[in-house]
């Protein structure tokens, strides 16, 4: 069973992309951020038409989530309940599966901008009351995925540029102490544990997300800011974790590129 995380940096652009990619990779569950478009501008349709159903969130411009699943979801939950939030960032659902219910959590984590600024300390608040919710949730769901774009480096080994970038927007220590709390909850960063060696080895480096400019795709010159985290509960059933480059390489592609986690018995 499959899960996977992809920006696709409006959903209008790269419907065909998407589509494209999951007749090549039926994952199970599939989930999207920065639609940028309204819930009545959603293509249902086109994901009907190649055998998913889909939870989504979106708003005019800018965010927006989806999940796309291939069982029927249950129990939609938009954004974090009990905090206020303008911005369509998160959506929740459950999904069948042979070891039970699988409660996911599919966030598109705010930006901030730079350290010092409004849109950082709303991030920071934001990152708090995601933690709450997630508490909550561990403890009415064992089995949980939490995935998404978290524009959070979690260390050195997930920039290609660590010291020039230090404390900076995605490397502040801020930023990484929220993270490894979201962990501490008891959620396990699937593609860490899946390929350890890359916190110690920092010249092989995997990133899910490379800026347009200055090629920073063909450099190389990336960040690791899309992630999937299973809950200890789901921690056995872990057998790899892969970060798909393929759609990276696609004309007019989004900036990220899927992640994707698989759960077997």
């Amino acid at each position: 069973m499959q899960f996977a995380t992809w920006n696709v940096n409006s959903l209008t652009v790269r419907l065909p992309q998407v589509i494209d990619w999951l007749a090549a990779n039926p994952v199970a569950v599939l989930g999207l951020q920065e639609l940028k478009l309204t819930d009545d501008k959603f293509p249902l349709q086109a994901f009907l038409d190649a055998g998913y159903n889909a939870s989504f969130f979106g708003q005019k411009t800018y965010n927006g989530v989806a999940l796309l699943t291939k069982a029927q979801a249950t129990n939609v939950v938009k954004n974090i309940p009990n905090f206020t939030d303008e911005q369509a960032r998160v959506i929740a659902a459950t999904v069948p599966s042979s070891w039970g219910d699988i409660r996911i959590v599919n966030g598109y984590f705010v930006n901030g901008q730079a350290p010092g600024t409004d849109k950082f300390e709303y991030k920071m608040n934001w990152l708090r009351g995601l933690r709450d919710y997630l508490r909550n949730e561990l403890e009415k769901n064992p089995r949980l995925v939490v995935m998404g774009d978290f524009n959070i480096t979690r260390d050195d080994a997930d920039s290609h540029d660590p010291e020039g970038l230090r404390e900076t927007i995605h490397h502040t220590t801020l930023e990484r102490e929220q993270l490894k709390a979201l962990l501490a909850l008891g959620l396990i960063d699937a593609h860490r544990l899946v390929h350890p060696d890359l916190a110690v080895d920092k010249k092989d480096k995997f990133f899910s997300w490379w800026d347009y400019r200055d090629f920073g795709f063909r450099r190389n010159r990336g960040l690791r800011i899309d992630y999937v985290l299973a809950s200890e509960a789901l921690k056995p059933h872990i057998a790899s974790c892969t970060i798909d480059k393929t759609p990276r390489k696609n004309e007019r592609p989004s900036d990220h590129t899927p992640v994707v986690m698989e759960l077997r018995p």
